[in-house]
C-alpha cells in the first residue's frame, strides 16, 4: 500500500497499519525513508513560523533555515534513533517481545503519519501567530503523535510476540 494511504489509514487504525507493515518483513530502508521524509516536513512545517520570526525581529531568513534544516535533517535523525533505541530497551527490560525493527518503526511511523497536523501548526504559527490556536493545534498533534506511537509500539510488541 502507499505511504499516503497508510498515513490515512492510521488515522483509523494505528496498530493495524503498524502490524501491516511489519507483516511485509523487515525493510530498514524503508524505516530509516520514513524517519527523513518525516523529518523534511517538520522542517517544511517550520518555514512559515521562521518567516514570520525573521520579519518580526528583522534577522536573516537565510539563517534561521540553514539553523532549522540542520536541526530536523541531520540532528533530529540521530535523535530518534536514540529515542528508538532506548524505549527498546526499556520494553525488553519489562519482558516485552519486540523486536529493534518494531520499536523504530513504531516511532518513525508515528512522527510520518502525524505529519499533516505538524504542516497546520506550522500554517497556524506563521499565518496566526502565538496563541491559543497554535497551542490548539500544537496539542492535537502531540496527541495524535502519542495515540499512533503507542498503539504502534504495543502492535510491534504484539507482533514480535506471535513469532
Amino acid at each position: 500500500m502507499a505511504a499516503t494511504s497508510d498515513i490515512i489509514a492510521t488515522y483509523r487504525r494505528p496498530g493495524g497499519v503498524i502490524s501491516s507493515m511489519l507483516a511485509r518483513g523487515p525493510r530498514e530502508d524503508r524505516a530509516l525513508i520514513y524517519l527523513m521524509i518525516a523529518c523534511l516536513l517538520v522542517f517544511v512545517a517550520q518555514t512559515p513560523r521562521l518567516a514570520r520570526e525573521a520579519y518580526e525581529t528583522q534577522t536573516d531568513l537565510g539563517m534561521l533555515l540553514g539553523a532549522a534544516l540542520m536541526a530536523w535533517l541531520f540532528i533530529a535523525p540521530l535523535l530518534f534513533y536514540v529515542v528508538a533505541g532506548l524505549t527498546y530497551a526499556i520494553a525488553r527490560l519489562l519482558r516485552s517481545k519486540i523486536s529493534a525493527y518494531g520499536a523504530r518503526l513504531a516511532l518513525f511511523w508515528a512522527l510520518l503519519a502525524s505529519s499533516p497536523i505538524i504542516l497546520l501548526w506550522g500554517l497556524t504559527a506563521g499565518f496566526v501567530g502565538p496563541g491559543i490556536q497554535m497551542t490548539l493545534v500544537g496539542i492535537l498533534w502531540f496527541a495524535a503523535f502519542m495515540w499512533f506511537w503507542i498503539a504502534g509500539f504495543r502492535a510491534a510488541a504484539a507482533s514480535g510476540a506471535a513469532q
